[in-house]
């Protein structure tokens, strides 16, 4: 009896690529929105009276209600339930109106106006959350960073309940194909939105000489619109597919509370959740500061106003040469043939000196800090398809810990001695930015492939929510505690270019040691249980 073998979506390569490229626009839409006012921390402080703590303190707010009222939780019940369609347009609607509030609270529409005057007169104490000392507002926080920390709360629950469904929807989509290949580069376009927000986000502010830091948080709501609509044409996909394969997610599988104890027995879930929570600690709140902290340690002189240099026209060009980065880069690791891999290659570091370079040449820090991404674009996928064909995902934790350690010595201790040297601090925060951008990429190439392998199929949902639930408690506090350290250790400091960033610096290094000494344990804990994190994906 002859079978016919009927191939699927799925099956395609082109069309689970194409799944993937929605689901990655989309992310790289959300990743621009979460730092959008990061490039311009100072604008802030000058044009909304933010200081320190008030812009740690709405930035960390982004994870609040995921930690505090466990919508990750939610989140991942939603998702096991509901399915990756219905979950993924939610999460980009819930992004959408969050983003609306934020970028409100910045306008001069929102000065002078009751629900100003609400603000500043209410949400001063908070019951049990002040006497924790986890409220995500106190007395003195300005009005309009209240209620863009509100706003920024309700972006937030969208923005990690996308991140847990893009993971899903690649495991459905990718599961026994090259799945470390596709989450690293999911995560590769996804993080070129961290160096498109630093460009565009300080020219839109500044955009025609009169400064309004509204314009960029408006640039953001606009790609949040985008990838609605991303969004909703996955969801045409993936019903397409499920309609080929009989599967339905609402249905089967259905989500019990008792499942949870399969994840929270797991030592090897245990040693991933706070590898995660150590690690991206050290990063994303990092990357709320980083431009400030560039600003504070190099000497930077504006060009004159009459050259290329100074022209707004200069960060369309800077930006599409970053584009050909990226775009080569990636390209090359789809190259079957030898001479065309290198030549993408040679392309892809060519045009990245020539962006160092204009960088340099525009002297300034958020152009400087832009290429922190670049380089993971082109090598997480590299890393991906390593991991795929050899394994060794806990091993790269463990090198991503000791470059994770090694950058932020640098930027604490060598980069200040740089100061006054234009082209020597600039060369140094290059070299750093980079090899942290290298580290990063090690993560999502490792670490969330090896989810799967730990937890039961249909609990995987679950699993990523509790993974990003405990990171969001690392990405609620840092960003905290680094604006309180930063106003503590520079009392008195009222020029946002002249504060001191050592112990800041010295705290994200210690995550990376806390990181590095769990993930040599989690290779003992592998070795030991035969969790296969060290094994290839794709089994020859």
């Amino acid at each position: 009896m002859t079978q016919t073998i009927q191939k699927t979506l799925r099956d395609s390569a082109a069309m689970r690529w194409t799944a993937l490229l929605l689901l990655a626009l989309a992310m790289f839409c959300s990743y621009i929105f979460m730092d959008i006012l990061s490039p311009i921390k100072d604008l802030m402080l000058s044009e909304r009276g933010w200081d320190s703590s008030a812009f740690g303190t709405m930035q960390g707010s982004e994870v609040f209600l995921n930690v505090f009222a466990f919508f990750l939780i939610f989140a991942g019940i939603i998702l096991d339930k509901m399915g990756v369609r219905f979950t993924a347009v939610l999460s980009a609607v819930v992004m959408l109106v969050g983003a609306v509030i934020k970028w409100y609270a910045v306008t001069d529409a929102f000065i002078g106006t009751g629900l100003e005057t609400w603000f500043t007169n209410n949400l001063n104490y908070i019951p049990v959350f002040d006497e924790l000392g986890v409220s995500p507002f106190y007395e003195g926080m300005p009005a309009s960073a209240k209620f863009a920390a509100c706003g920024f709360m309700i972006f937030g629950c969208g923005c990690e309940m996308a991140g847990i469904t893009v993971s899903r929807g690649i495991v459905k989509w990718f599961k026994g194909r090259e799945m470390a290949l596709a989450m690293g580069s999911e995560m590769a376009l996804a993080r070129l939105g961290v160096a498109t927000c630093m460009i565009f986000s300080p020219f839109f502010a500044r955009l025609g000489g009169i400064i309004s830091v509204s314009r960029s948080v408006a640039f953001g709501v606009v790609l949040l619109c985008i990838a609605l609509i991303m969004t909703i044409v996955y969801f045409v996909m993936d019903k397409k597919l499920d309609a080929q394969t009989g599967e339905a997610e609402e249905k089967d599988d259905p989500f019990k509370v008792s499942d949870l104890g399969q994840i929270l027995t797991s030592s090897g879930f245990w040693l991933v959740a706070l590898l995660c929570v150590l690690y991206y600690s050290a990063i994303f709140p990092f990357q709320k500061y980083a431009v400030n902290m560039l600003q504070c340690n190099l000497t930077l002189e504006a060009p004159a106003a009459d050259t290329f240099w100074a022209q707004p026209d200069v960060t369309i060009v800077q930006y599409i040469i970053m584009l050909l980065v990226a775009g080569f880069g990636f390209a090359s690791n789809f190259q079957k043939q030898a001479n065309r891999k290198y030549i993408l290659l040679g392309l892809s570091i060519l045009s990245l000196i020539t962006y160092c370079y204009m960088g340099y040449m525009r002297q300034s820090a958020e152009s400087i800090f832009a290429v922190f991404p670049l380089l993971a674009v082109l090598i997480t996928p590299i890393l991906g398809s390593y991991v795929d064909h050899k394994g060794k995902a806990a091993s790269m934790l463990v090198l991503g810990s000791l470059l994770l350690i090694a950058c932020h010595l640098t930027f604490a201790f060598i980069l200040p001695m740089f100061n006054g040297s234009t082209v020597g601090g600039v060369i140094v925060a290059y070299a750093t930015i980079l090899v942290l951008g290298s580290s990063f990429s090690l993560v999502p190439a490792s670490l969330w492939p090896s989810v799967p392998k730990l937890v039961d199929a249909k609990i995987i949902g679950s699993a990523y929510a509790l993974i990003f639930w405990i990171q969001n408690i690392g990405l609620w506090l840092f960003p905290l505690l680094i604006g309180k350290v930063l106003d503590k250790t520079n009392p008195g400091v009222t020029d946002p270019t002249q504060y001191d960033y050592t112990w800041p610096l010295i705290m994200l290094a210690s995550l990376g040691v806390a990181a590095l000494i769990l993930g040599l344990l989690l290779k003992v804990v592998d070795k030991k249980k035969g969790l296969g994190l060290e094994e290839p994906n794709i089994k020859e």
